[in-house]
């Protein structure tokens, strides 16, 4: 009866059916369901009280100090609350991963600091714990959510380069009635940084839009710089000396 491929919903509930009464899917599949990660494991990843028998398709982890605040339910599944799911995500991803998803967190209202001040408390020394309560007093939540792909690869190659954290997708007024969102924003020496994927800029259309957006943003004072999706993958090096020799003009 039915259809036979069951959706990414069905697994998850099935996974968490098969771990028991107390178990809450959580880890990558509990950020995936709450929208604040995506995920392409070929594994469901649960939260329980115990330890299990080994379950083809599933991974467990145990914890044993799960309060009622820290269970939740969407879509009518079990899972972690989003406070312990960003701790769990903090104990198995880098850091710049736990800042997107403190980041996709806030943009779905889900980002409660008390709650996360709650479970850093009580899971102090714990996995995870340090890097949360890093990203928590250091990173300014909501502001670096890049889209996935060049985005996110051009502001980590950055990072990684000690170039100043820029703003990310924000609407620039240009003149009254005109205005543009722009990849990446230096507001104190007006520098704009757009990376170019070849699948949005590469019609005539989208080409012509492109130029109409520069010549706004340059009459408007900014000063825009450009980067492709090979530079970036390829040059990363050399986008990076660029973006700086731009700051450092900025400042002078």
């Amino acid at each position: 009866m039915g259809h036979r491929a069951l959706k990414r919903h069905a697994h998850w509930s099935a996974a968490v059916l098969a771990c028991g009464p107390e178990a809450l899917l959580g880890f990558r599949s509990g950020a995936a369901l709450a929208g604040i990660r995506r995920t392409a494991l070929s594994y469901v990843e649960v939260t329980v009280a115990r330890q299990l028998g080994r379950m083809t398709g599933i991974r467990t982890y145990i914890c044993t100090r799960l309060q009622p605040q820290d269970r939740h339910e969407i879509d009518g599944i079990p899972c972690t609350s989003p406070a312990l799911t960003l701790l769990n995500l903090a104990a198995i991803l880098p850091r710049r991963e736990v800042e997107r998803a403190c980041d996709e967190a806030e943009v779905q209202q889900l980002f409660d600091l008390s709650a996360i001040e709650d479970v850093l408390e009580r899971f102090r020394g714990g996995r995870g714990a340090a890097r949360l309560r890093a990203v928590v007093d250091e990173h300014a939540i909501g502001t670096t959510l890049t889209r996935p792909g060049l985005e996110e690869m051009a502001l980590v190659a950055m990072d990684r380069r000690g170039i100043a954290r820029p703003e990310v997708n924000v609407r620039l007024v240009c003149r009254p009635g005109v205005d543009w969102e722009v990849d990446f924003l230096w507001r104190r020496p007006r520098l704009v940084l757009e990376t170019d994927g070849g699948r949005y800029h590469s019609s005539r259309d989208q080409i012509e839009r492109d130029r109409r957006k520069e010549a706004d943003l340059v009459i408007a004072g900014y000063r825009v710089l450009r980067a492709t999706w090979l530079q970036v993958e390829r040059e990363a090096d050399v986008v990076a000396r660029m973006v700086r020799a731009a700051l450092e003009e900025g400042q002078e």
